[in-house]
Protein backbone atom coordinates (compact mmCIF):
# COMPACT_ATOMS: atom_id res chain seq x y z
CA UNK A 1 0.00 0.00 0.00
CA UNK A 2 2.84 2.36 0.81
CA UNK A 3 4.23 1.76 -2.68
CA UNK A 4 0.81 2.48 -4.23
CA UNK A 5 0.52 5.70 -2.24
CA UNK A 6 4.01 6.71 -3.30
CA UNK A 7 3.28 6.00 -6.98
CA UNK A 8 -0.02 7.90 -6.76
CA UNK A 9 1.78 10.84 -5.19
CA UNK A 10 4.36 10.84 -8.00
CA UNK A 11 1.63 10.74 -10.66
CA UNK A 12 -0.23 13.57 -8.96
CA UNK A 13 2.91 15.71 -8.84
CA UNK A 14 3.60 15.05 -12.52
CA UNK A 15 0.03 15.93 -13.44
CA UNK A 16 0.18 19.13 -11.39
CA UNK A 17 3.52 20.02 -12.97
CA UNK A 18 1.98 19.57 -16.42
CA UNK A 19 -1.11 21.62 -15.61
CA UNK A 20 0.86 24.33 -13.82
CA UNK A 21 2.87 25.16 -16.94
CA UNK A 22 -0.30 26.26 -18.78
CA UNK A 23 -1.61 29.79 -18.70
CA UNK A 24 -4.45 30.24 -21.16
CA UNK A 25 -4.55 33.25 -23.44
CA UNK A 26 -8.32 32.74 -23.45
CA UNK A 27 -8.31 33.77 -19.76
CA UNK A 28 -6.47 37.00 -20.53
CA UNK A 29 -7.81 39.91 -18.49
CA UNK A 30 -7.40 43.29 -20.22
CA UNK A 31 -7.54 46.60 -18.39
CA UNK A 32 -6.91 49.51 -20.74
CA UNK A 33 -5.30 52.71 -19.57
CA UNK A 34 -7.63 55.70 -19.31
CA UNK A 35 -4.86 58.10 -20.29
CA UNK A 36 -2.48 57.41 -23.16
CA UNK A 37 1.00 58.86 -23.48
CA UNK A 38 1.77 61.21 -26.37
CA UNK A 39 3.79 59.41 -29.02
CA UNK A 40 7.41 60.55 -28.92
CA UNK A 41 9.41 61.84 -31.84
CA UNK A 42 10.09 58.47 -33.48
CA UNK A 43 12.97 59.86 -35.51
CA UNK A 44 15.10 60.57 -32.44
CA UNK A 45 14.61 57.60 -30.11
CA UNK A 46 17.22 56.60 -27.54
CA UNK A 47 17.17 52.80 -27.43
CA UNK A 48 15.03 51.40 -24.61
CA UNK A 49 14.13 54.74 -23.00
CA UNK A 50 10.50 55.11 -24.13
CA UNK A 51 7.76 52.64 -23.16
CA UNK A 52 4.23 52.04 -24.36
CA UNK A 53 1.01 52.40 -22.36
CA UNK A 54 0.45 48.78 -21.29
CA UNK A 55 2.28 45.69 -20.02
CA UNK A 56 1.57 41.99 -19.62
CA UNK A 57 1.95 40.23 -16.25
CA UNK A 58 1.49 36.57 -15.26
CA UNK A 59 2.02 35.30 -11.72
CA UNK A 60 3.14 31.76 -10.81
CA UNK A 61 3.39 29.87 -7.52
CA UNK A 62 4.42 26.31 -6.71
CA UNK A 63 1.12 25.71 -4.92
CA UNK A 64 -1.30 27.15 -7.49
CA UNK A 65 0.64 27.09 -10.76
CA UNK A 66 0.11 29.81 -13.35
CA UNK A 67 -2.52 32.46 -12.72
CA UNK A 68 -4.60 34.21 -15.37
CA UNK A 69 -2.56 36.62 -17.53
CA UNK A 70 -3.25 40.35 -17.29
CA UNK A 71 -2.72 43.24 -19.66
CA UNK A 72 -2.82 46.43 -17.63
CA UNK A 73 -1.55 50.01 -17.69
CA UNK A 74 2.24 50.27 -17.65
CA UNK A 75 3.50 50.83 -14.13
CA UNK A 76 5.96 49.94 -11.40
CA UNK A 77 6.24 46.47 -9.89
CA UNK A 78 5.89 45.84 -6.15
CA UNK A 79 8.48 43.31 -4.94
CA UNK A 80 9.49 41.97 -1.54
CA UNK A 81 13.03 43.13 -0.64
CA UNK A 82 14.14 39.49 -0.26
CA UNK A 83 13.06 38.39 -3.75
CA UNK A 84 15.55 35.92 -5.23
CA UNK A 85 15.80 37.94 -8.45
CA UNK A 86 17.21 40.87 -6.48
CA UNK A 87 19.78 38.88 -4.51
CA UNK A 88 20.82 35.94 -6.69
CA UNK A 89 19.89 37.04 -10.22
CA UNK A 90 17.22 34.35 -10.56
CA UNK A 91 15.87 35.90 -13.73
CA UNK A 92 16.05 35.91 -17.50
CA UNK A 93 14.77 37.96 -20.40
CA UNK A 94 14.17 37.88 -24.12
CA UNK A 95 14.42 40.43 -26.89
CA UNK A 96 12.20 40.35 -29.97
CA UNK A 97 10.71 42.85 -32.38
CA UNK A 98 7.50 43.73 -34.19
CA UNK A 99 7.67 45.59 -37.51
CA UNK A 100 5.10 47.40 -39.62
CA UNK A 101 5.44 46.34 -43.25
CA UNK A 102 4.79 48.31 -46.45
CA UNK A 103 1.26 46.85 -46.40
CA UNK A 104 0.73 48.43 -42.93
CA UNK A 105 0.45 45.02 -41.28
CA UNK A 106 2.37 44.42 -38.05
CA UNK A 107 4.49 41.29 -37.92
CA UNK A 108 6.68 39.65 -35.28
CA UNK A 109 10.03 38.28 -36.47
CA UNK A 110 10.28 34.50 -35.84
CA UNK A 111 8.81 34.78 -32.31
CA UNK A 112 8.61 31.04 -31.61
CA UNK A 113 12.41 30.89 -31.72
CA UNK A 114 12.45 33.43 -28.90
CA UNK A 115 9.88 31.42 -26.95
CA UNK A 116 11.99 28.29 -27.33
CA UNK A 117 15.16 30.07 -26.21
CA UNK A 118 13.30 31.59 -23.28
CA UNK A 119 12.09 28.15 -22.19
CA UNK A 120 15.67 26.83 -22.24
CA UNK A 121 16.88 29.80 -20.18
CA UNK A 122 14.03 29.20 -17.70
CA UNK A 123 15.05 25.58 -17.27
CA UNK A 124 18.65 26.62 -16.58
CA UNK A 125 17.49 29.23 -14.05
CA UNK A 126 15.16 26.74 -12.30
CA UNK A 127 12.17 28.92 -13.17
CA UNK A 128 8.89 27.14 -14.01
CA UNK A 129 7.97 25.80 -17.42
CA UNK A 130 5.40 27.75 -19.42
CA UNK A 131 3.28 27.14 -22.49
CA UNK A 132 5.19 28.84 -25.30
CA UNK A 133 2.23 29.13 -27.68
CA UNK A 134 -0.07 30.56 -25.01
CA UNK A 135 2.54 33.12 -23.94
CA UNK A 136 3.10 34.13 -27.54
CA UNK A 137 -0.64 34.63 -28.03
CA UNK A 138 -0.71 36.91 -24.97
CA UNK A 139 2.21 38.89 -26.43
CA UNK A 140 0.39 39.18 -29.76
CA UNK A 141 -2.62 40.65 -27.97
CA UNK A 142 -0.39 43.16 -26.19
CA UNK A 143 1.28 44.19 -29.46
CA UNK A 144 -2.13 44.51 -31.11
CA UNK A 145 -3.25 46.91 -28.38
CA UNK A 146 -0.04 48.95 -28.73
CA UNK A 147 0.27 48.88 -32.53
CA UNK A 148 -0.08 52.67 -32.82
CA UNK A 149 3.43 52.84 -31.35
CA UNK A 150 4.81 51.22 -34.51
CA UNK A 151 5.16 53.81 -37.28
CA UNK A 152 5.36 53.13 -41.00
CA UNK A 153 9.15 53.31 -40.99
CA UNK A 154 12.10 51.15 -42.00
CA UNK A 155 14.20 52.54 -39.15
CA UNK A 156 11.77 52.13 -36.23
CA UNK A 157 10.34 48.95 -34.72
CA UNK A 158 8.68 47.86 -31.49
CA UNK A 159 11.11 46.11 -29.16
CA UNK A 160 9.45 43.42 -27.04
CA UNK A 161 11.05 42.54 -23.71
CA UNK A 162 9.62 39.42 -21.99
CA UNK A 163 11.17 39.08 -18.53
CA UNK A 164 10.92 36.22 -16.04
CA UNK A 165 11.94 36.68 -12.40
CA UNK A 166 11.99 34.64 -9.20
CA UNK A 167 9.94 36.45 -6.56
CA UNK A 168 10.08 34.13 -3.54
CA UNK A 169 10.64 36.31 -0.44
CA UNK A 170 13.52 34.31 1.00
CA UNK A 171 17.27 34.74 1.38
CA UNK A 172 17.84 31.03 0.79
CA UNK A 173 19.73 30.12 -2.37
CA UNK A 174 17.23 27.71 -3.91
CA UNK A 175 14.68 27.09 -6.61
CA UNK A 176 11.99 29.77 -6.23
CA UNK A 177 8.42 28.87 -5.30
CA UNK A 178 7.06 32.14 -6.69
CA UNK A 179 7.75 33.82 -10.01
CA UNK A 180 6.54 36.64 -12.22
CA UNK A 181 6.60 36.75 -16.00
CA UNK A 182 6.05 40.19 -17.48
CA UNK A 183 6.37 41.83 -20.89
CA UNK A 184 7.04 45.49 -21.66
CA UNK A 185 7.30 47.20 -25.05
CA UNK A 186 9.55 49.99 -26.29
CA UNK A 187 9.59 51.74 -29.69
CA UNK A 188 13.21 51.80 -30.85
CA UNK A 189 15.40 53.05 -33.64
CA UNK A 190 19.06 52.19 -34.03
CA UNK A 191 20.77 50.60 -31.03
CA UNK A 192 23.89 52.71 -31.50
CA UNK A 193 23.81 56.50 -31.32
CA UNK A 194 25.86 56.55 -34.54
CA UNK A 195 23.05 54.82 -36.43
CA UNK A 196 24.05 52.09 -38.87
CA UNK A 197 27.62 53.30 -39.28
CA UNK A 198 30.42 50.76 -38.67
CA UNK A 199 31.14 50.16 -34.99
CA UNK A 200 34.44 49.92 -33.14
CA UNK A 201 35.30 46.88 -31.00
CA UNK A 202 37.68 46.49 -28.07
CA UNK A 203 39.23 43.04 -27.64
CA UNK A 204 41.21 42.13 -24.54
CA UNK A 205 41.40 38.58 -23.12
CA UNK A 206 41.72 39.76 -19.52
CA UNK A 207 37.92 39.75 -19.37
CA UNK A 208 35.89 36.59 -20.06
CA UNK A 209 32.17 36.71 -20.76
CA UNK A 210 31.35 33.00 -20.48
CA UNK A 211 32.81 29.51 -20.17
CA UNK A 212 31.72 25.98 -21.01
CA UNK A 213 29.26 24.62 -18.48
CA UNK A 214 28.15 28.14 -17.52
CA UNK A 215 25.18 30.21 -18.66
CA UNK A 216 26.71 31.97 -21.66
CA UNK A 217 24.16 30.39 -23.98
CA UNK A 218 21.22 31.65 -21.89
CA UNK A 219 19.74 35.13 -21.95
CA UNK A 220 20.18 35.93 -18.27
CA UNK A 221 20.69 39.36 -16.79
CA UNK A 222 23.76 38.24 -14.86
CA UNK A 223 25.63 37.70 -18.12
CA UNK A 224 25.05 41.31 -19.08
CA UNK A 225 25.53 42.91 -15.66
CA UNK A 226 28.94 41.27 -15.38
CA UNK A 227 29.94 42.74 -18.75
CA UNK A 228 29.37 46.39 -17.86
CA UNK A 229 32.85 46.90 -16.39
CA UNK A 230 34.51 45.68 -19.60
CA UNK A 231 32.06 47.71 -21.69
CA UNK A 232 32.99 50.83 -19.72
CA UNK A 233 36.68 50.15 -20.35
CA UNK A 234 35.96 49.71 -24.06
CA UNK A 235 34.35 53.15 -24.14
CA UNK A 236 37.32 54.61 -22.26
CA UNK A 237 39.51 53.21 -25.04
CA UNK A 238 37.41 54.87 -27.73
CA UNK A 239 35.39 51.79 -28.72
CA UNK A 240 31.65 51.13 -28.70
CA UNK A 241 31.50 47.43 -27.87
CA UNK A 242 33.53 44.55 -26.42
CA UNK A 243 34.71 41.74 -28.69
CA UNK A 244 34.80 38.85 -26.24
CA UNK A 245 37.72 36.43 -26.49
CA UNK A 246 38.13 32.99 -24.92
CA UNK A 247 41.02 30.66 -24.14
CA UNK A 248 44.77 30.87 -24.50
CA UNK A 249 44.43 31.10 -28.29
CA UNK A 250 42.08 34.11 -28.00
CA UNK A 251 39.09 32.58 -29.75
CA UNK A 252 36.61 35.12 -31.09
CA UNK A 253 33.21 34.42 -29.48
CA UNK A 254 30.73 37.30 -29.72
CA UNK A 255 30.29 41.03 -29.27
CA UNK A 256 28.50 42.55 -26.28
CA UNK A 257 25.12 42.76 -27.99
CA UNK A 258 25.73 40.77 -31.17
CA UNK A 259 26.87 37.49 -32.65
CA UNK A 260 29.88 38.01 -34.90
CA UNK A 261 30.38 37.04 -38.56
CA UNK A 262 33.48 37.08 -40.77
CA UNK A 263 33.14 37.16 -44.57
CA UNK A 264 36.57 36.33 -45.94
CA UNK A 265 38.77 34.18 -48.11
CA UNK A 266 39.74 31.38 -45.75
CA UNK A 267 43.06 29.55 -45.40
CA UNK A 268 42.14 27.21 -48.27
CA UNK A 269 41.37 30.05 -50.67
CA UNK A 270 37.59 29.63 -50.38
CA UNK A 271 35.12 32.47 -50.04
CA UNK A 272 33.48 31.79 -46.70
CA UNK A 273 31.03 33.28 -44.23
CA UNK A 274 32.15 32.07 -40.81
CA UNK A 275 30.73 32.48 -37.32
CA UNK A 276 31.67 30.81 -34.01
CA UNK A 277 29.79 27.57 -33.22
CA UNK A 278 27.18 27.08 -30.52
CA UNK A 279 29.29 25.32 -27.90
CA UNK A 280 27.73 26.77 -24.76
CA UNK A 281 29.79 29.95 -24.71
CA UNK A 282 27.78 32.19 -27.04
CA UNK A 283 24.11 33.09 -27.25
CA UNK A 284 22.16 31.22 -29.96
CA UNK A 285 20.94 34.37 -31.70
CA UNK A 286 17.74 34.44 -33.74
CA UNK A 287 19.28 36.85 -36.26
CA UNK A 288 22.39 34.65 -36.35
CA UNK A 289 20.31 31.58 -37.18
CA UNK A 290 18.38 33.50 -39.85
CA UNK A 291 21.56 34.73 -41.55
CA UNK A 292 23.02 31.22 -41.60
CA UNK A 293 19.82 29.78 -43.10
CA UNK A 294 19.54 32.52 -45.73
CA UNK A 295 23.16 32.43 -46.87
CA UNK A 296 23.19 28.63 -47.06
CA UNK A 297 20.13 28.80 -49.30
CA UNK A 298 21.87 31.33 -51.55
CA UNK A 299 24.64 28.86 -52.29
CA UNK A 300 27.01 31.68 -53.32
CA UNK A 301 29.83 30.88 -50.90
CA UNK A 302 30.77 28.48 -48.14
CA UNK A 303 28.89 29.02 -44.87
CA UNK A 304 30.55 27.59 -41.76
CA UNK A 305 30.18 27.50 -38.00
CA UNK A 306 33.81 27.26 -36.91
CA UNK A 307 36.31 28.47 -34.36
CA UNK A 308 38.13 31.69 -35.24
CA UNK A 309 41.04 33.17 -33.34
CA UNK A 310 42.59 36.62 -33.29
CA UNK A 311 45.65 35.05 -34.93
CA UNK A 312 43.41 33.93 -37.82
CA UNK A 313 42.02 37.43 -38.12
CA UNK A 314 45.43 39.13 -37.92
CA UNK A 315 46.86 36.84 -40.61
CA UNK A 316 43.88 37.37 -42.91
CA UNK A 317 44.05 41.13 -42.46
CA UNK A 318 47.74 41.25 -43.32
CA UNK A 319 47.07 39.15 -46.43
CA UNK A 320 44.05 41.30 -47.43
CA UNK A 321 41.65 38.33 -47.27
CA UNK A 322 38.92 40.04 -45.25
CA UNK A 323 35.82 41.07 -47.18
CA UNK A 324 33.76 42.22 -44.21
CA UNK A 325 33.19 41.66 -40.53
CA UNK A 326 29.78 42.34 -39.03
CA UNK A 327 27.64 41.71 -35.98
CA UNK A 328 24.04 40.54 -35.87
CA UNK A 329 21.36 40.65 -33.19
CA UNK A 330 17.75 41.60 -32.52
CA UNK A 331 18.61 44.98 -31.04
CA UNK A 332 21.44 45.85 -33.45
CA UNK A 333 20.02 44.01 -36.50
CA UNK A 334 23.09 43.75 -38.80
CA UNK A 335 25.95 46.11 -38.03
CA UNK A 336 29.31 46.37 -39.85
CA UNK A 337 32.55 46.43 -37.90
CA UNK A 338 34.79 49.38 -38.74
CA UNK A 339 37.60 49.10 -36.21
CA UNK A 340 39.12 46.64 -33.73
CA UNK A 341 41.50 47.58 -30.93
CA UNK A 342 43.24 44.39 -29.79
CA UNK A 343 44.98 44.34 -26.38
CA UNK A 344 45.50 48.08 -26.67
CA UNK A 345 48.21 47.55 -29.29
CA UNK A 346 46.96 46.25 -32.62
CA UNK A 347 44.63 48.61 -34.43
CA UNK A 348 42.56 47.52 -37.44
CA UNK A 349 40.65 50.13 -39.44
CA UNK A 350 38.23 49.18 -42.23
CA UNK A 351 36.76 51.60 -44.76
CA UNK A 352 34.36 50.29 -47.41
CA UNK A 353 35.32 46.70 -46.52
CA UNK A 354 39.01 47.32 -47.19
CA UNK A 355 41.77 47.31 -44.60
CA UNK A 356 43.14 50.85 -44.48
CA UNK A 357 45.30 50.56 -41.36
CA UNK A 358 46.96 47.66 -39.64
CA UNK A 359 49.42 48.85 -37.07
CA UNK A 360 50.97 48.29 -33.68
CA UNK A 361 50.42 51.39 -31.54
Amino acid sequence: KNKEVEETDILFKRLFSLLSCVHQAADLDIQLSLTLKPKSDMSNLVFGSVFTDHMLTIQWSATEGWQAPHIKPFGNLSLHPACSCLHYSVELFEGMKAYRGPDSKVRLFRPMLNMNRMAKSAERACLPAFDQSELLECIRRLVEIEQDWIPQSESVSLYIRPTFIGTEPSLGVKKPTNALLFVILSPVGSYFSTGIKPVSLWADPKYIRAWRGGTGDCKMGGNYGASICAQHEAVDNGCQQVLWLYGDDHQITEVGTMNIFLHWINEDGEEELATPPLDGIILPGITRQSILELTKNWGEFKVTERYLTMADLCCALKEQRIKEMFGAGTACVVCPVGRILYQGEVNFLFIKNKLIKFKIN
